[in-house]
């Protein structure tokens, strides 16, 4: 009788443990990728440490140069930074008619991506170099500028450019 009563009760046990491990697992939260029906068309609040940047797949720590690009119909895509909306954006058919933010660095605020002016050597998520700001700077690029060398990968993580602005 001993024999089949410990089999029994480890079995019941496992089967509770992987009750709780799967309910744990289902009930948790996804990270956000994209938020639909901003018919406002404004920035939104990102969760920092649970929004993924929709071209690299890292999560946003921070709203310092963070985007956000805006669909025609609402949809709304987060970024880590604006190099990384650049990249996704192109080939989009509503390119040209999505609404652009970016956090600026200087002034601590959601503006206009094509309104902003860009550094070239700055810190940034993913090394690109181009840090937003809502007022123009000595080295500072408008947005049409950095989306070109972003698009032909004249930035910092370009080993010959950042030899060119650094020195490094």
């Amino acid at each position: 009788m001993k024999k089949r009563v410990v089999p029994f009760i480890t079995t019941v046990l496992f089967l509770a443990v992987l009750v709780i491990v799967l309910t744990s697992l289902v009930q948790k939260e996804q990270p956000v990728t994209i938020v639909k029906n901003n018919s406002a068309f404004k920035a939104l609040p990102i969760k920092l440490g649970f929004t993924n940047d929709t071209q690299c797949k890292m999560l946003i720590h921070t709203e310092r140069n963070a985007a956000e690009v805006v669909a025609p119909d609402g949809r709304t895509w987060f970024f880590d930074d604006p190099g990384c909306m650049v990249l996704w954006l192109k080939g989009k058919d509503f390119a040209d008619r999505a609404v652009l933010w970016v956090h600026t660095i200087d002034t601590k605020r959601w503006i206009d991506a094509k309104k902003a002016w860009y550094g070239v050597r700055d810190s940034t998520a993913m090394h690109y170099g181009f840090g937003a700001r809502e007022h123009r700077c000595g080295e500072c690029i408008d947005f049409e500028e950095m989306r070109l060398r972003m698009l032909r990968g004249e930035n910092l993580s370009n080993p010959k450019i950042r030899k060119k602005l650094l020195g490094v």
